[in-house]
């Protein structure tokens, strides 16, 4: 019995040493250099570097869909008037695309890496939006003129067109056939309240403020044209083109009017003041100048004053 017992212990110890001998030979092989280095195969810079992701450039990152600059990241927010008016924008459906406001948008989104269904349209009237304070959107495009005075109270890209300014009157009017600022002291005008048209009436032809009709939008300004309460009024060329074409053919574009400096008038997307979107706007609009991109859309959207008379002061 004594022989059995001291042959299990032995057969035990034997056990127990084996066991140790086989964790001394393979303890190396759990801590394999290679098999703690597979992590770090797998994050191979080539692969995943952060570098590589944000390629464009930093300013496009800063700028992309997802950014915080804009008013609802992922979606780029417009607002532009209601109605909307060709040749800006087409059937009052700033949406598709065409017009050469809605196509500029879609350009500019584009160019900021949003899909177009990513663009969001608002509408708003002429006034509110160039009223202080937080806007519920990106930016707002209605042929806002960019000015000093506007500039306070709000922030504006860089110009997307430049136009003209013209007179629009019924063409039994006596603005028909005025040569000069002199000729146009008895018409009886009209035009849209907070709009550089209403600035120019009174401070460059020099028609007193209490005898020009001021008006909410647009709409109402030919309205109350087309109804004869008002003789004449005074807007861009490309509206006045498709007014006197297609809405009121009864009208005429009596005169191309003088620009107010060398530059002419800018019209520019208006933004929250402050807005770190307009840096972001700036560039895609630069980049789109550039490439010929603008050019090729006021050329497809736009049309010139053709033959239509001057109009001095």
């Amino acid at each position: 019995m004594k022989h059995m017992y001291l042959t299990l212990v032995m057969a035990l110890v034997l056990v127990a040493c084996g066991e140790t001998g086989t964790s001394d030979t393979t303890v190396p092989a759990d801590p394999v250099p290679a098999e703690t280095t597979v992590p770090a195969e797998t994050t191979v810079p080539a692969e995943t570097t952060p570098a590589e992701t944000s390629a464009p450039t930093t300013a496009g990152d800063a700028c992309g869909p997802d950014s915080d600059v804009w008013f609802e990241p992922g979606t780029l927010t417009v607002a532009t008037g209601d109605p909307a008016f060709p040749p800006y924008v087409i059937d009052d459906d700033p949406t598709n695309g065409q017009g050469y406001e809605s196509a500029v948008v879609y350009a500019v989104a584009e160019q900021l890496g949003f899909a177009q269904e990513d663009v969001t349209w608002l509408r708003t009237t002429f006034d509110e939006a160039i009223a202080p304070g937080e806007k519920p959107y990106d930016f707002n495009i209605q042929q806002y003129s960019i000015t000093e005075e506007r500039d306070e109270i709000v922030d504006f890209s860089i110009p997307y067109y430049t136009s003209q300014k013209t007179l629009v009157a019924l063409s039994d009017s006596a603005a028909v056939g005025a040569a000069s600022f002199a000729d146009l002291q008895e018409v009886t005008f009209g035009a849209t309240l907070g709009t550089t048209d209403l600035d120019y009436i009174v401070e460059v032809i020099g028609i007193p403020d209490a005898d020009v009709a001021v008006y909410n939008d647009q709409a109402a300004t030919f309205a109350a044209l087309d109804a004869g309460q008002i003789e004449a009024t005074v807007i861009g060329l490309p509206t006045a083109l498709f007014i006197t074409a297609v809405e009121m053919p009864q009208a005429t574009i009596a005169g191309m009017l003088p620009r107010e400096g060398d530059e002419g008038e800018g019209m520019g997307m208006l933004f929250t003041d402050g807005s770190p979107a307009v840096d972001c706007v700036n560039t895609a609009l630069q980049t789109l100048t550039d490439d010929g991109t603008i050019a090729a859309l006021d050329e497809e959207w736009m049309q010139s004053g053709g033959d239509i008379p001057e109009i001095t002061e």
